[in-house]
This record gives C-alpha cells, structure tokens and sequence, in this order.
C-alpha cells in the first residue's frame, strides 16, 4: 500500500529550546502530509466535501516524541497505509531528520471516510473505489 514522504522545516514555535516537539506539531505534521498526499492523489479535502459532503476525519491518533527537532530543522515526515478498512485509513507515521534519518517521532492515526448528514451528524461511509485505488499504489512523493 502507499508510503509517502514529505519534507519540511521545523518552524519557530513547534519545539521548546530543548528541541521537545510539543504534540500538537507531531499530529499537524502528520495531518498535512496526508492532505498533501490525498490532494496529490486528486482528492483534496475540498473535493470530497464539495462534491459528496465527505471527508476522512479523525477516528484515533497516537504520537510519541523519539528525539529532538529546533527551529530550522529539516525533517522528512513519512506516512505508510497500514491497512485499508471499508471506511478506514490505518496509517503508520514517522518523522526524521532529513540529514540523519535520527527518529525525531512515531506513530500512528486512524482516518474515518465520513458524509456529513443533514442534521450536522456524521456517518462512516465505505472508502470509494477510486480513492481506494489510488491508495494501493507503492508510492507517491512531494519535492
């Protein structure tokens, strides 16, 4: 199934002078590598809500801090689809410096495909089959 990579710069603010990833940072990493990654893929976000009242929203997430990043850093965040429920992404995350490869964080979140219902409620609904397909790819990169 699909691994994809994406590089970033630690910005000011998203670690302690220690270098301590603050939680938060890890999930947002790994949240907009993913819609990186479904944008790529031709299904961004605004896409699937525009055109079915659909997004993949967040079912469960785990990170835990490896070792340290500090400002200006550059990182490689690296997504791996673990499995592939009916209505479930199960990913595995990691993040690492782009230099090293020393593990800064690991992971994992589960995404629910969801349709917005009409009394503001949300309903799991079956990954459809062109999205499933493209995930079953080996691999997909951002420069």
């Amino acid at each position: 199934m699909i691994t994809y990579t994406r590089e970033l710069t630690v910005a000011w603010g998203e670690s302690d002078p220690f270098g301590l990833v603050y939680y938060p940072m890890m999930f947002t990493w790994f949240n907009e590598a993913e819609h990186d990654l479904l944008r790529e893929l031709g299904f961004s976000t605004n896409r699937l809500i525009k055109q079915n009242r659909t997004a993949f929203v967040m079912g469960d997430i785990h990170f835990r801090f490896l070792g340290p990043a500090s400002y200006g850093d550059r990182v490689l965040t690296t997504l791996h689809l673990a499995k592939l429920g009916t209505a479930s992404l199960h990913w595995d995350c990691t993040a690492a410096h782009a230099g090293s490869g020393a593990a800064i964080t690991e992971g994992r979140a589960i995404r629910i495909h969801s349709q917005f219902q009409e009394d503001g409620s949300l309903k799991a609904m079956p990954v459809p089959d062109d999205i499933r397909q493209a995930l079953m790819r080996s691999s997909v990169g951002a420069d």
